[in-house]
């Protein structure tokens, strides 16, 4: 996604909001922020032995940045 589309994964805090998210990011790496989508993503059911429980449900964001901006991890 960051090259193609110079958007970013964060895997973020289940009660963080849209705009939480966008000012943590430009405050981090001082980028400006197109848009953000959020996606909530459900535990699998997993097994060991003869127990069934699941794994944990987690937060995912897709932050798109303004087409001169980049971050650089590396």
């Amino acid at each position: 996604l960051s090259e193609s589309f110079n958007a970013y994964t964060f895997v973020v805090d289940k009660s963080a909001t849209k705009t939480d998210i966008k000012k943590a990011v430009s405050d981090l790496w001082n980028v400006r922020v197109v848009s953000v989508r959020t996606q909530n993503r459900g535990g699998k059911p997993r097994r060991h032995k003869y127990k069934v429980g699941y794994t944990k449900s987690w937060k995912k964001a897709i932050v798109e940045l303004h087409e001169d901006d980049r971050i650089s991890f590396f």
